[in-house]
This record gives C-alpha cells, sequence and structure tokens, in this order.
C-alpha cells in the first residue's frame, strides 16, 4: 500500500498574507489542491493523508465546496511541531507498505521525481530527494566566515519516502529539537538514507517572492 503524507500546518507568517500560505491562489486554485493532485496523478489507487491543524481544517472543507475538490483524502490534526504533525498522520497509517511525507506548499514536484522515490524505496526503505548547491557557501564559525566546498552539500526536498513500518518505529523515538525533517529522524534511529536526484522547480513556498515564483511555474509545469 502507498501513502502520501501532506504536511501543512503554515501560518503564513513571512508571507505576510491573512490566510496561510498553503491556501493561497496559484493558477486559480490554492497551492495546497495542486499538491494533492500532483500524488493522485501519480497513484490514484494511493491513500493521501492531510495534516492541518484543528483551526484550518473548517476553511479547507470550504475551500474545496468552493472549488468543486473532491479528490479523495482523510484529514489527521496537526501538532506542535512538524514531528509531532508527521506522527499523528502515521496514526492513520494501517498497513504495512510505504509512505511518502511532503511539504504542502511544494506543488511543484514533478512525476519523474515522485515515481523514482517510491521505486527506490522497495530496496533502500529510505529515499529522500536532493538538489546540487550552485551557489558559493560559506561556513560561519567563531565570528569567522570560511568558504567551504558546495559539492559536499545537498539541498533536501520532499516527498521523504520510507517503508512504512521503519518510519512509525522512528517516530516511537521522543521528540529532539534536531529532527528538522523525517530523514533526521530515520537517522536518528540508526538508519541511513538514499540521496536520489530531485527536481529544482519544487520550491517550497514560504514568502511572497516564492509566490511570484509559483505563478511563474504554473505556466510551464503540468501540476
Amino acid at each position: 500500500m502507498k501513502y502520501a503524507l501532506i504536511v501543512a500546518g503554515g501560518k503564513g507568517l513571512r508571507m505576510g498574507a491573512d490566510i496561510p500560505k498553503q491556501f493561497l491562489p496559484v493558477g486559480g486554485k490554492p497551492v495546497l489542491m495542486h499538491t494533492l493532485e500532483a500524488f493522485h496523478a501519480y497513484d490514484p489507487d494511493m491513500q493521501i493523508i492531510l495534516v492541518l491543524p484543528r483551526s484550518q481544517q473548517n476553511y479547507w472543507k470550504q475551500l474545496c465546496r468552493e472549488y468543486h475538490f473532491s479528490l479523495s483524502h482523510i484529514i489527521a490534526d496537526g501538532g506542535e511541531t512538524r514531528f509531532h504533525s508527521v506522527k499523528n498522520g502515521l496514526a492513520l497509517v494501517k498497513t504495512s507498505g510505504f509512505v511518502g511525507v511532503h511539504d504542502g506548499v511544494r506543488p511543484f514536484v514533478s512525476q519523474e521525481v515522485i515515481s523514482r522515490c517510491y521505486d527506490l524505496v522497495v530496496e533502500k526503505k529510505a529515499v529522500i530527494p536532493v538538489t546540487d548547491v550552485v551557489e558559493t557557501v560559506r561556513h560561519l564559525e567563531r565570528g569567522r566566515s570560511i568558504t567551504v566546498s558546495r559539492d559536499d552539500y545537498k539541498l533536501v526536498q520532499t516527498p521523504q519516502v520510507f517503508d512504512a513500518d521503519l518510519l512509525k518505529e522512528a517516530y516511537r523515538q521522543p521528540y529532539a529539537s534536531c529532527f528538522t525533517d523525517d530523514a533526521s529522524v530515520v537517522e536518528a534511529f540508526g538508519v541511513p538514507v538514499f540521496l536520489t536526484n530531485g527536481n529544482r522547480e519544487n520550491i517550497k513556498i514560504t514568502t511572497s517572492f516564492d509566490l511570484k515564483i509559483a505563478a511563474v511555474l504554473i505556466d510551464s509545469c503540468s501540476i
């Protein structure tokens, strides 16, 4: 069984908008709807679990009615942190299989990347998409900075895809502030993650500038 666990708990503070960023319209409908559609297009039979704060769930249902959005999904309550939100979503994963955890505000993930992550996870158990660092990187230490090799670093994207039983076991660990994504939780559990190529269009819409980029991408990406 394949699952897509879409985490959408943003408040839109950095966006400066009146509504959370995942609900802002891009290409004629909310960002979050594009994101769910990307996974449904990959596999119409996969179970989509949407993690939303309780305070946003009624508004989401209102948007679904307004936009006639009927794509099948179930809703889990968001938690205090991303870690707790994912843990709540995993409680709805009832069978063995594979779980892809994805940011709700990454609507431009390519079908190729989704497919490759779910294909690789059968053997690798833990797969994350990454892209190269293209700008010069400097490391700050003790009041000074030095240039470091960008070849030694990667930028991490989602979906991060795992064996479902492995991910549920990893999320039984106590929360730690170093858990910035699912890969960090799984690595703390003692399991290495496999890196695969992501797609550069797979941006995380966080600021108003990102929203402008999204408006351009919507014309060139099939989402």
